[in-house]
């Protein structure tokens, strides 16, 4: 019989009379999204890259040379020893920007992590219940949006220490606001449907309600959010180890590298532009794939 099932929808003359189904529809719509696919490549690289740096990095990012100190990279004349060169310690640069993806990747993903889950909560019970609940939770959005992220995270991390565990704290104690604002907007979209109403009617719990009837519905949302605050903690952390307040060293992090690398911006561009560039790309995949998810995912697209 399933035999059967199978033949028949795999049938271009029966598909062509019936039409294409949910399942192969959302296959067109992933695989013919020309920007979710160029994300989810070039974010995959780079998961790849860091998963495997000891694989692929040429040397060992902490080690240092003098004698080996601020050679070019091979397209400005260098050599294939250092294929990006070398910085003011004489440490190589390709091996550094490699185990940087780890540590740029592991804040963006645990930090929107830990505020997706703290906003996620708030806004869903402030959309839902309402009342009293609603204004508390309002009051802290407008609490935390009264707070501008740079110098708040600024001065917390000069008082606690700069270290990447204080960094992806203080991040995902700080990003949580759009998350409370946009699903409390979009519970509040959703609380009213039918089959919100069919559920309570059976006698379903509130738990089962929110995780079985208003989380699928507002998903889309929660993913454009997640993507959005990966790319804005990512950010953030170069912001900050830039300004020499977050990832300390010698902990490999691109925007460190930037930092290191302003003295000498005027006579060794590159030392500037190749981790800014590593990062701009970064930052736009994610923003890529986050964009191609949303709209995959988007209610109107599953009929």
């Amino acid at each position: 019989m399933s035999d059967a099932t199978t033949n028949m929808t795999s049938d271009p003359m029966l598909e062509a009379i019936v039409g294409p189904t949910p399942g192969q529809m959302l296959r067109k719509r992933i695989f013919g999204h020309q920007g979710l696919m160029i994300g989810v490549v070039v974010l995959g690289i780079l998961v790849l890259v860091a998963i495997f740096a000891p694989l692929l990095a040429p040397h060992d990012p902490y080690a240092q040379s003098l004698m080996a100190r601020m050679k070019p990279p091979v397209f400005l004349g260098g050599t294939w020893e250092h294929p990006l060169g070398t910085d003011h310690l004489g440490r190589d640069y390709l091996s550094r920007l490699i185990y940087g993806a780890r540590v740029s990747l592991m804040i963006g993903v645990v930090a929107a992590t830990i505020s997706g889950v703290i906003g996620t909560a708030m806004g869903v019970a402030a959309g839902y219940f309402g009342g009293k609940v609603d204004a508390v939770v309002t009051y802290l959005i407008n609490v935390r949006l009264a707070m501008p992220v740079v110098l708040v995270a600024l001065a917390v991390v000069a008082i606690l220490g700069g270290s990447l565990q204080v960094v992806i704290v203080v991040l995902g104690l700080l990003l949580w606001d759009r998350f409370a604002v946009v699903m409390r907007a979009s519970t509040l979209q959703v609380r009213g449907r039918e089959y919100v109403a069919a559920a309570k009617a059976v006698g379903c719990s509130t738990p089962r309600i929110l995780m079985s009837e208003i989380m699928p519905n507002i998903a889309n949302n929660l993913i454009v959010v997640m993507t959005l605050e990966m790319a804005h903690a990512i950010l953030l952390e170069a912001a900050l180890s830039f300004l020499g307040l977050g990832v300390q060293p010698p902990t490999p992090s691109w925007g460190l590298m930037v930092s290191e690398g302003k003295n000498m911006m005027l006579f060794e561009p590159w030392m500037v532009l190749i981790p800014g560039a590593v990062l701009f790309v970064l930052v736009l995949a994610i923003n890529l794939m986050g964009d191609g998810l949303r709209d995959v995912t988007a209610p109107e697209n599953r009929s």
